[in-house]
């Protein structure tokens, strides 16, 4: 039986940062990647860009090709695991092979949720109509089924769904978007910031049937709970992601909103840790459990899982909710939780609503110019005081001047 001291199951964002966190502090010893995929660690927000024709293949590297090489990882491709044994420190994969480790990091990320319809197919994989966009192997999929002439039903108006849309609606003949919630973006927008968005792809020609459901499908046909049908050429499944906690589970490891880990991303089970959309991370905007899909999350989590494999003390207690995305020309940026008393501002350049609650900046949203959001993402990740903050000036051109001038220093300081 083989035996790494690393191995790290996953090769997107949380698998990179572990990478990076053991070379951190272990520049030599060898790390075992395990992947289910064909091909290097790309960037899955890029699919619905390479659908769209916006970026090539080879631009869609999380990182350099040349990454394993020089971080002496050895990468198995098309590779599952199947089980976990803490107990000694073993695995099993798919192919029988057993291999053991010293340090373990999961990171398998997320996977579609597909609602119960009735007609659905038992294998989306073999379907050639039918399709979920959270990989590259589904973009690839809707690829050579999309044609001038295809009618897209679209399940879902959250964020993986509207950039589906986006990616297709200049590439065929209609894209419709059905959501049984009542706006677009439910859970990253409120009902003014998501009427904006909608209209403005309702203008790039893309159709809503809002608070409606798909009841079934049939062949080139799906059935709404309103009584009507759509014909369609192309459907996607976009309802959301769900955490991939089965190995943890299966191994009776903790498992709440995702696996459960401590501040140094270590699971319940020994030397096994988790980072990524897999797992269950304290919110710091609301101070609640979530399972926090984000790819900046994933990649810190990750890191700080490499760092305390390989000996060194670190801790992620940063967490919370972030967005940063755009729809045809229209960017939005959110962040934390919309609690709190909410300010307002609207320009025909922006839109703007802030949150906060005990002098505490607690959430955002910007539609529009996000230049110097981050200003704001800045006082959430921080948890600042804004007693001592010019808010008038914070709400509506927010910069260092909008701090008193201890503040100021300090952060001038930071800067440099």
């Amino acid at each position: 039986m083989k035996k790494f001291k690393y191995i790290i199951i996953g090769n997107s964002a949380g698998a990179i940062g572990g990478v990076q966190g053991i070379r951190k502090v272990d520049q030599a010893s060898e790390i075992l990647i395990i992947t289910s995929e064909p091909w290097e660690t790309y960037s899955r927000p890029l699919i619905s860009y390479w659908l769209q024709g916006k970026v090539k293949r080879e631009k869609m590297h999380y990182r350099d090709p040349s990454f394993y090489k020089e971080n002496n990882c050895r990468i198995r491709y098309n590779t599952s695991v199947e089980k976990i044994n803490p107990q000694d420190q073993t695995m099993a994969l798919a192919d029988g092979e057993i291999i053991g480790y010293e340090k373990l990091l999961v990171a398998t990320g997320s996977i579609p949720f597909v609602p119960p319809i009735k007609g659905l197919p038992k294998n989306l994989k073999e379907s050639k109509s039918i399709f979920t966009f959270t990989t590259l192997a589904d973009a690839i999929g809707v690829k050579k089924g999309l044609t001038n002439d295809a009618r897209v039903v679209i399940l879902g108006a959250g964020l993986i769904g509207l950039k589906a849309a986006e990616a297709m609606v200049n590439q065929c003949q209609s894209v419709t978007v059905v959501d049984l919630a009542d706006r677009v973006l439910p859970s990253v927008l409120e009902d003014k910031s998501s009427d904006i968005v909608k209209k403005h792809l309702e203008t790039q020609a893309v159709d809503f049937m809002l608070e409606t459901s798909i009841t079934e499908i049939r062949d080139k046909e799906v059935l709404l709970s309103n009584g009507k049908s759509l014909p369609y050429e192309i459907l996607i499944l976009a309802v959301g992601t769900k955490p991939q906690c089965t190995l943890i589970q299966e191994a009776r490891g903790d498992i709440g909103r995702g696996i459960v880990t401590d501040h140094h991303q270590e699971t319940t089970l020994k030397n096994i840790y988790a980072a990524g959309d897999c797992t269950q991370s304290l919110d710091i905007s609301s101070e609640t459990q979530k399972n926090l899909a984000i790819l900046p999350n994933a990649f810190l989590q990750g890191e700080v899982a490499g760092m305390n494999m390989a000996g060194e003390e670190a801790v992620y207690d940063q967490a919370f909710p972030l967005n940063s995305v755009g729809f045809m020309g229209l960017y939005i940026l959110s962040a934390g939780t919309y609690d709190g008393v909410a300010y307002e501002t609207q320009t025909p350049e922006q839109y703007k609503k802030i949150f906060i609650k005990d002098n505490v900046l607690k959430g955002y949203i910007i539609i529009g110019d996000c230049m110097r959001g981050g200003i704001y993402t800045d006082l959430i990740r921080e948890q600042t005081d804004l007693s001592t903050i010019d808010l008038k000036m914070l709400i509506t051109s927010p910069q260092i001047m909008a701090f008193n001038q201890s503040s100021r220093k300090e952060k001038l300081a930071q800067s440099h």
